[in-house]
């Protein structure tokens, strides 16, 4: 891929602006709330922007492009039955506990609702997976400058954690969530193109059917039996394993993206942020799902395109994208379509590392370490904190390159740490019987749970590290269909097991769990609002556009 002056230049400015911001952003930066939760006075179109933004880093741009070459059509499940659902449920129901509560985080919600232990081991499988989930996007934004500008992966690596610190020490919170609303756009408008290009390219959907296996067109035909289909999974374990425990364990309890309603100017409008970002993020697959069958039906064609190889001869469907940018934009919009990109990663990869700073200074260390300092101190504890969150990053961006694609990795440290945390949120939100003791061995049977599945299966060679030589139990078809059982068996054996302790043990008071327990709780009453934008009425409407999408494409 060979860039112009022209393309360089786009990419100068956005590094400037995104730096600009941070310093702008860093006057207004004067207690630890505003660095690390925005002072909770964001505008309700920022944080919904934001909310999906957040979401809309490394791992779907990159990684739903590679899956959509991967899996097909199949990928937009991750939207459609992986997303849409849990954000409506999230704005409803859970919002006004997390806005009500007035908790920092979702551990010290765990705390305020069970107990400091329950808490503290959320934080700290929360702590390690954003680390890991930073690091695949530090590891996609290395690749990507290793490709295009030829510079080496170490190289690469250490320039964007560089970048990314600089504003996020700066600016905090609020500087990752403005940039996150300019990488929305960017996304827009320098990838949707590529899109109306290539489909004019290979002849339209239609093209694209034609020389394709119809198992990558479908979202359902395919999915009667798990070898049907490119995904290797069944109608129960797409429903059950995506569109129930990954779904709502990620979308509902992953402060990542609860912290971004969390910080909105009161609750009617934390209640509609996940709501209104639900109508752009039901037509996402469309700017970054189909961009892979593209790549696919042009390496069907034949006319000089195929998809890159990793050194062992593999498909790299991580450059999917990238190449296809190469193959489709003349100079300028290539330069855009880069930039909207980096963008990705850079924000993807700073919305976790801000979530990260949160959690540590809130959840673990003034819990645990300092309990009674200044909030000068905080302050600074939040800003060394961002910087070993990027140190980390760096780390684990290397154990990334072991995955042709990054969604399989995330999908599995999701399948670890969101799965059985939504079992116990579900039974602490909805069941008051549920003790701190059920909750906390819970979560932590829930998690053995999945390592021990992972320990004595394998798909696509990883796995089985249990096993010392002796064949394994299952093979998957696919790590995605891997990704799912453990999530399956996760979510399930923490709900067991919370259920069984919760029963063993004594309860809180009703006193004590008011405002954080449904049947102990006031329901929040909407006023001043249009009918239409009341959190009902944009639930039905989103769910209804969901199911038309669903019976489009199946």
């Amino acid at each position: 891929m060979r860039l112009a002056p022209l393309d360089y230049g786009i990419i100068a400015i956005y590094f400037v602006f995104v730096l600009a911001i941070g310093a702008v952003l860093r006057r207004h930066v004067k207690t630890s709330s505003h660095f690390l939760m925005s002072g909770r006075a964001v505008p309700l179109w920022i944080t919904s922007l934001a909310f999906i933004s957040a979401n809309l880093g490394a791992q779907e741009v990159l990684g739903m492009t590679a899956s959509g070459a991967k899996y097909g059509i199949m990928t937009a499940h991750f939207y459609w039955v992986g997303a849409i659902p849990a954000m409506v449920f999230l704005g409803l129901f859970m919002m006004p506990f997390y806005y009500g509560s007035r908790a920092r985080s979702v551990p010290e919600y765990l705390k305020l609702r069970f107990d400091e232990k329950t808490r503290s081991f959320n934080a700290v499988s929360f702590a390690v997976m954003t680390v890991f989930s930073s690091g695949i996007s530090l590891y996609a934004l290395a690749i990507l400058f290793q490709a295009l500008l030829g510079w080496s992966f170490g190289f690469s690596v250490l320039m964007s954690a560089g970048i990314v610190l600089a504003y996020t020490v700066l600016g905090g919170l609020t500087s990752a969530i403005y940039n996150e609303v300019l990488q929305f756009f960017l996304i827009v408008f320098g990838i949707a193109p590529l899109v109306y290009v290539g489909l004019r390219h290979v002849g339209g959907w239609t093209g694209i059917k034609a020389v394709l296996a119809p198992q990558m067109t479908h979202t359902w035909t395919y999915m009667g039996s798990p070898s049907q289909n490119p995904m290797g999974i069944g109608i129960f374990g797409m429903i059950m394993g995506l569109g129930f425990v990954l779904s709502f364990g990620y979308w509902c309890t992953d402060f990542l993206v609860v912290q971004r309603a969390m910080v909105a100017h009161d609750m009617s409008a934390a209640r509609r942020t996940p709501l209104l970002a639900a109508f752009p993020k039901m037509l996402m697959p469309f700017v970054v799902i189909l961009p892979g069958l593209i790549a696919m039906a042009m390496a069907a064609h034949g006319g000089g395109y195929h998809l890159p190889l990793k050194p062992d001869g593999g498909v790299d469907y991580n450059m999917a994208l990238p190449s296809m940018l190469a193959q489709l934009y003349p100079s300028g919009m290539l330069g855009i379509g880069l930039t909207a990109l980096m963008a990705s990663f850079m924000s993807g990869m700073a919305g976790n590392v801000t979530a990260f700073n949160s959690v540590f200074t809130y959840d673990l260390y003034q819990a645990h370490i300092r309990k009674e300092a200044s909030d000068e101190h905080y302050l600074w504890v939040g800003r060394a904190t961002t910087v070993v969150g990027i140190l980390l990053s760096v780390a684990t961006a290397y154990f990334a390159r072991t995955f042709n694609n990054i969604m399989d990795l995330l999908q599995l440290v999701f399948s670890f740490v969101n799965a059985p945390l939504f079992a116990t949120f579900l039974l602490g939100m909805f069941w008051k019987r549920t003790t701190g003791h059920g909750a906390f061995t819970g979560l932590l049977s829930g998690t053995l749970a999945a390592a021990v599945m992972h320990g004595v299966t394998v798909a696509e060679g990883k796995g089985g590290w249990l096993l010392a030589g002796h064949a394994p139990l299952h093979t998957f078809g696919a790590t995605m269909s891997q990704n799912f059982s453990l999530a399956i068996t996760a979510w399930t054996t923490c709900f067991v097991v919370t259920i069984v302790v919760s029963l063993l043990t004594a309860p809180k008071p009703d006193d004590a769990m008011r405002g954080l327990v449904y049947s102990l709780t006031e329901r929040p009453k909407v006023t001043g609002l249009k009918w239409f934008a009341k959190p009902w009425v944009l639930a039905v409407l989103v769910l209804a556009a969901t199911v038309i999408l669903n019976l489009l494409f199946a």
